[in-house]
């Protein structure tokens, strides 16, 4: 595999971030806050890891007796695993949660306790995905597999004509992949592209290691000490195991894919040494959407990615600040003639969402 040679944006024309920085930094200035997170933040780590924890120790200690609760508690859980990824370690590892560097690193570590990986993290989120947003072989986000199609530029497919049906069921495995598979196979591709130290002055075999050891504390804790410790068979523990999974992955990815693969978007192919033809900033806004600005319970749920205008201009603000950045952020977009795109409300985001999955596979 060949090293990492990015495109390049263009850099002649960057008056729109200038200003929007300047207002932005002028906003917390005026109104004297941090840029980072509050104790709101600690509130809500608390409550995402207690509400996840909660029902596996009441497992593990014999007070779940009925498999229908079982598999109910299985979902709680898969719910409250995404809220940990949205709203705790999702702002940890962007810097964004405290002005703590160290704390920052302890809390992105909580990726952990759910089966993730946080060098992993950093740099198919942080570094890919936020620098080069919809631009195909360099935003893993867009990289499917085979059977589904989130790139006018990718290959298409005859089954692919069908995706806007079954998509929806393969979004369920998203984590459960990070658990088994992807984080050693992503490891180990970072490490043949020299894309390791973009993240971390720590080695590939550091990293290769820490994620064999946590993984294996991980996979201890939720499947091995409830077979051994409970009245349940190692079968309906498996399955349940894969339904938490399921339900977090799918949350995460009803999340994630409308805030990019939509009708607005307008993608990039640009290969290695290739010029994008818009500023970084410009294109982030072009290829994002926002969603929901009004649910207030969905934004606090969510940590503030159904405001993804403003998280990916601004990755290293606490999500807390995304509602009222949004009001600075769509005034200068359209000072600057730039589309800030924002679907009213969930739903017709996964509406619309479904909408491009079918364009894709026809077109």
């Amino acid at each position: 595999m060949m090293a990492f040679v990015p495109p390049k944006y263009n850099t002649k024309s960057t008056d729109f971030f200038k200003a929007l920085k300047l207002r932005t930094d002028e906003y917390f200035k005026v109104n004297g806050i941090d840029k980072q997170g509050n104790f709101g933040m600690y509130f809500k780590t608390c409550f995402m890891i207690t509400a996840y924890l909660a029902p596996y120790f009441a497992l593990l200690f014999g007070y779940v007796e009925s498999l229908w609760v079982y598999f109910g508690l299985s979902i709680w859980m898969g719910v409250f695993m995404a809220g940990i990824g949205f709203g705790v370690m999702h702002d940890a590892i962007h810097g964004s949660y405290s002005k703590n560097k160290r704390l920052n690193n302890i809390v992105g570590e909580v990726i952990n306790l759910v089966g993730g990986a946080s060098i992993n993290w950093k740099i198919q989120h942080n570094v890919l995905h936020h620098t080069y947003t919809n631009v195909e072989e360099y935003d893993e986000d867009i990289d499917s597999p085979s059977f589904l199609r989130f790139s006018p530029n990718s290959k298409r497919r005859v089954i692919h004509r069908f995706q806007f049906l079954y998509a929806w069921f393969f979004y369920g495995f998203l984590t459960l992949n990070w658990a088994t598979v992807s984080d050693f196979t992503s490891l180990l591709r970072y490490k043949k592209r020299g894309l390791i130290k973009s993240a971390s002055n720590r080695s590939f075999l550091f990293h290769l290691f820490k994620i064999i050891f946590l993984r294996t504390g991980y996979f201890t804790y939720t499947i091995i000490l409830p077979i051994w410790l409970t009245e349940y068979s190692a079968l309906n523990v498996l399955l349940n195991f894969l339904v938490m999974h399921w339900v977090a992955g799918f949350i995460l990815s009803c999340v994630f894919q409308p805030a990019h693969v939509m009708e607005s978007s307008p993608y990039s192919d640009a290969k290695a040494g290739d010029s994008i033809p818009n500023d970084w900033a410009s294109h982030q806004v072009m290829n994002t959407v926002n969603f929901a600005p009004k649910n207030r319970l969905l934004t606090w749920y969510v940590g503030g990615l159904n405001y993804q205008v403003e998280h990916h201009l601004f990755p290293s603000i606490c999500h807390i600040h995304y509602r009222k950045l949004s009001k600075i952020v769509k005034a200068t977009a359209e000072e600057f003639n730039l589309p800030y795109n924002v679907m009213p409300t969930f739903r017709s985001a996964l509406w619309y969402h479904m909408k491009m999955l079918k364009q894709l596979g026809r077109a």
